[in-house]
């Protein structure tokens, strides 16, 4: 999504590597007695590759086709509902399977390594505390709640929604809730030199909201607009942390 972003070599210090104890202290709940355990965690990455995969495969691909997968595959709002008739009972196409293929489809290197440059900020680290199967289950399920807030919004339009907007917005929503006042450290190049700067995660969201912002500007390439979309990832994210509360005081008591 943004252009600065590529060129700044931002780099996210993870605010829970030292240690678990620490993670504790930043996230909703504290004095939860931890044990250091090693865990695999390989939710993000599996997204990360899954992402990177599909795109590959899809460019690939002829023009012609290209636009064909977009279609077939992407969340085309006026090919799952009929502005005219209950959407509740066409809940129960299969057609809405393309809520969920839509999320590993993107249209260009820049849309696609946006999307994965905050997922992996904002989400290893709350990978670290939710556990990567509750991680896989939020970014999956938000992730097709906010194509269908979507394309209920925008029923009729013919553009395809694509892309995993809505669920890195529900992982940010997460992080905010697990680490409200955390602080990102990011290597920014000063001329010839790195310089290491902390700045709130807020300044970060903050640019994630600008950059959806010029996306939404950038042209029908980018498919449909879909704010309902990212504003309701957002807020699921949130809720879901919140009601995790006890599952992730009982995974890191160990």
């Amino acid at each position: 999504m943004a252009y600065p972003m590529m060129h700044s070599s931002l780099f996210a210090m993870d605010p829970a590597l030292p240690e678990i104890s620490r993670v504790c202290r930043h996230a909703m709940f504290v004095n939860v007695e931890t044990r250091r355990r090693a865990r695999l965690h390989w939710a993000t990455l599996l997204l990360v590759l899954v992402c990177v995969l599909s795109f590959v495969g899809i460019a690939l691909t002829s023009p012609p086709q290209r636009l064909s997968l977009w279609l077939e595959w992407g969340t085309v709002p006026a090919n799952i509902f009929d502005a005219h008739q209950p959407w509740l009972p066409q809940l129960k196409d299969p057609a809405m399977l393309r809520l969920f293929t839509a999320l590993f489809i993107h249209l260009n290197w820049l849309h696609l390594l946006s999307n994965l440059l905050f997922l992996v900020i904002f989400g290893l680290p709350s990978e670290r505390v939710l556990g990567s199967v509750r991680f896989l289950l939020l970014f999956v399920v938000s992730g097709v709640f906010a194509n269908l807030i979507g394309a209920l919004s925008l029923a009729g339009v013919h553009a395809p929604i694509i892309g995993c907007s809505g669920a890195v917005s529900a992982v940010v929503g997460t992080y905010i809730a697990l680490f409200p006042r955390a602080r990102l450290g990011l290597v920014l190049p000063l001329g010839l030199y790195l310089e290491f700067v902390r700045v709130p995660a807020y300044l970060l969201i903050g640019l994630w909201v600008l950059l959806q912002l010029l996306f939404s500007y950038a042209g029908n390439s980018y498919g449909a607009v879909v704010w309902w979309a990212h504003i309701a990832g957002f807020v699921l994210g949130v809720m879901f942390a919140v009601l995790s509360r006890s599952a992730i005081a009982r995974r890191l008591r160990g």
